[in-house]
Parts: structure tokens; C-alpha cells; sequence
């Protein structure tokens, strides 16, 4: 694999760029949304092509998740190194994080966790999750007593997807911080200068020191080291993130300080954004009520905010939608269908018939309805029953069930 200079993008310098992707902002002026494509090339990364989705299932023998196979994990680095690692039984462990900044998550941050799970049992390897609850308190407008709650909330949900305790570890910033992890986070912020930093987050003079202090913190779990306690002091365990693209700025950071410290540089795979609701034109945001559906809505609240809010992209009457047909390509509802709709025969079904014309909105609107009330249905059931003890059980110090 060639390599690409992976610290010159300057993410918070726009230009004439009509997409905004950094860690903080997502928006497009373009109705059909984000162009991926485009994204790639701005951020120096790669496709994720055909060949290595092959690779996968080969390796794994089992059908690649449909957010692999549909394009919506659609940019990786070094994804061949790790398979590599993996056909010569070699160790790597996945590695991925959620900020605490709502109650309850949304479905567009369960994304990256429902794909970890996938990989985690389709390659059997530990999994690190990160709660930066100190980024939210740092950035959001949150005393640190109530970040740390949302992160307890937080993780509840993601336990609901339902991770393996003997194979997984999560840990809070604020409460995780041994020697050896901050010892790596010292040597991060020793090789990364401050101009480098403004350059990859677009920091000022205005923010706080705490701002420019955090992405070593989102770094040091990049690196084996980190987690003496499940790696036996292994420095040379590389890790694979998946994570939505705008959290590149702070892996690109980390593969270029890697070397430095003579550890593994982290791989990536990197999926699209969950739109908004109200249309492709920005993600799912917690603080937008209506432009989410959150795990704790009802039945009731799914169906009202699909029905209400889910742009559509019929035609203005019945007669012109019979001969014009809808747009897949902006109809958030059939959108919602590609990414959780487990059935490529019935998806390309509704796609043709609703591109036909001979599908409604108003019909794809409640195939959407009836497939989100019973994932989230499935959903809050596993969640009733994780506890603060269930909690207490991944983020306990302890050995997972395997051996380094």
C-alpha cells in the first residue's frame, strides 16, 4: 500500500469546500449529502474496496456485515496490514470510543458499535471502548458531574448491544489514567507541536488549554501499552478503530506520532454519516431532538418523527410520484432502510418501486416505522436488564480471556 501524507490536511480550513466534516461539525450544502469521495482525497486516506470486503469474508468465513457490503464503512487505512496480522496469527485488538453528551444515545451513534460487534466476533479479538467524558466537559456547556453521568447512561447503552464482558474492556477518562497510560499520553504531547495541532483541529488563542491538551488523551488507546493489564506491557499490539470519518484528525495524529514513539500505527475503517431526519445535509445530532430517533424513543415518538420529519423524496402529488417515481438517493426513510434493513432482496425490491413510482412515501415512510420500532423494540429489552453492576463488569481492571 502507497503512503499519503497524513498531518497536512488543515480540517478547519474550508475554503470553497461546500462539506464540513471535523470532529465537532458535519454539514453539506448538497442535497444528496457528504461526497465521500471527495472526502477521501481531502483527508488522505483510502477506499475501501471490493477486494479487501472479499478479504474479510475469506478470512473470517462469514458474510460481511451489510454496512461492509453496502459502502457505509467506505475508508480505511492499513486495513490489509491488519489482515495480514490476522491470516499469520498475529494479535491486534479493536479500539473505539463514544462522548457522552445525551442521555441516551441515537441511532446514528449506535453505527460504529453495531459494526465493532460484528468484528470483534467475526475476528475474536478484544475491543477497547473510550468514554471521554472529559471532552464533553470540556466542549459542551456540562458541568463534570453530569458528563460523568451521561457516561454511565452512555454506556449502558453500548453494553445493550450486546459486547462480551470476557472480551471487552471500557473505561472513562476520568477515572482511567495509569502510569503507563499517561506515560504515553506525556510522550504524544512531547512529539506533537502545537502547530501541528492547529493545523490538524483548527485550535486558536481562544480555546482552552484543555482543548489542545485532549487529543492525546483520544490517542494513548491507539497504543497496546496503554492497557498493561490486557496486553501484559505488549508494545507492539497494533489496534484497528472503526469510527466515523470525522474523527480522523485525531488517528492521522496518532499514526504520525507512532513511529516516533516506536509503537504500531493504528488502522482505520471509517463509515458515513447517519443523516439527519430533516436530510442528508448534516448527521444526527443529540441536541436536535427531531432530527434524531434516540434508543429511548417509544413506538410512538418513532412513528410520529419518520411521519413528521424524515425528508422524502416522492413527488408533490400522488399523480406526479405514479410517473416520476422518488429519489432514493434523498429520501431519508429509504436511507434508514439501506443502513439497518438486514434483507438485500427486499431493499432492492423497495428501491425499484419506489423509483418506479409504484411505492409511495408515504408506504417507504412506514416500512422504515415498523423496522425501527423493532430494533429498538430488541434494543430497550437487553437494556433493562444492564445494571451498575453489569457496568462494574466491563470497567473492572482485570485480564480478559485471552493471552499475550
Amino acid at each position: 500500500m502507497g503512503s499519503k501524507d497524513e498531518t497536512g490536511v488543515k480540517d478547519h480550513e474550508e475554503e470553497d469546500d461546500k462539506d464540513v466534516v471535523t470532529p465537532w461539525t458535519v454539514s453539506t450544502s448538497s442535497a444528496s449529502g457528504i461526497n465521500y469521495n471527495k472526502l477521501i482525497e481531502k483527508f488522505g486516506c483510502f477506499s475501501l474496496g471490493e477486494d479487501l470486503v472479499q478479504r474479510v469474508e475469506k478470512l473470517t468465513g462469514k458474510r460481511a456485515h451489510i454496512m461492509l457490503r453496502r459502502g457505509f464503512f467506505f475508508a480505511q487505512r492499513d486495513l490489509s496490514l491488519i489482515l495480514k496480522r490476522y491470516e499469520e496469527g498475529k494479535p491486534f485488538f479493536l479500539y473505539t470510543g463514544r462522548g457522552p453528551s445525551s442521555g441516551s444515545l441515537h441511532l446514528g451513534h449506535l453505527i460504529p458499535f453495531i459494526f465493532t460487534k460484528y468484528l470483534q466476533e467475526a475476528f475474536n479479538v478484544p475491543l477497547i471502548i473510550q468514554m471521554t467524558d472529559d471532552e464533553k466537559f470540556l466542549w459542551k456547556d456540562l458541568t463534570l458531574e453530569k458528563a460523568q453521568q451521561l457516561c454511565i447512561e452512555n454506556m449502558k447503552d453500548i453494553i445493550s448491544v450486546g459486547f462480551d464482558p470476557k472480551k471487552t474492556f471500557i473505561f472513562t477518562n476520568t477515572e482511567y489514567m495509569n502510569p503507563a497510560f499517561y506515560q504515553n499520553v506525556l510522550k504524544i504531547w512531547k512529539f506533537v507541536t502545537n502547530n501541528q495541532a492547529r493545523s490538524i483541529f483548527g485550535f486558536t488563542g481562544e480555546d482552552s488549554m484543555g482543548k489542545s491538551a485532549f487529543p492525546a488523551i483520544q490517542a494513548a488507546p491507539c497504543f497496546s501499552s496503554s492497557f498493561p493489564h490486557i496486553f501484559n506491557g505488549k508494545k507492539d499490539i497494533p489496534c484497528l478503530i472503526p469510527a466515523a470519518i470525522d474523527q480522523d484528525p485525531y488517528f492521522r495524529m496518532s499514526r504520525d506520532a507512532a513511529p516516533r514513539l516506536k509503537y504500531c500505527k493504528p488502522a482505520m475503517l471509517y463509515s458515513t454519516f447517519l443523516p439527519a431526519l430533516q436530510g442528508s445535509q448534516t448527521k444526527m445530532a443529540a441536541s436536535e431532538e427531531n432530527s434524531c430517533i434516540y434508543l429511548s424513543d417509544t413506538p410512538k415518538q418513532i412513528a410520529n418523527k419518520i411521519k413528521k420529519h424524515a425528508f422524502s423524496g416522492g413527488q408533490p402529488t400522488v399523480e406526479e410520484h405514479r410517473q416520476l417515481g422518488g429519489n432514493c438517493d434523498v429520501d431519508i426513510s429509504f436511507q434508514y432502510l439501506r443502513y439497518f434493513l438486514e434483507d438485500d432482496d427486499e431493499l432492492e425490491r423497495i428501491r425499484v418501486d419506489y423509483t418506479s413510482g409504484k411505492m409511495l412515501s408515504g408506504e417507504v415512510k412506514q416500512v422504515a416505522v415498523t423496522m425501527l420500532q423493532k430494533i429498538i423494540g430488541e434494543f430497550q429489552e437487553r437494556r433493562k436488564t444492564i445494571t451498575d453492576e453489569t457496568v462494574n463488569e466491563f470497567t473492572a481492571i482485570r485480564k480478559l480471556d485471552f493471552d499475550f
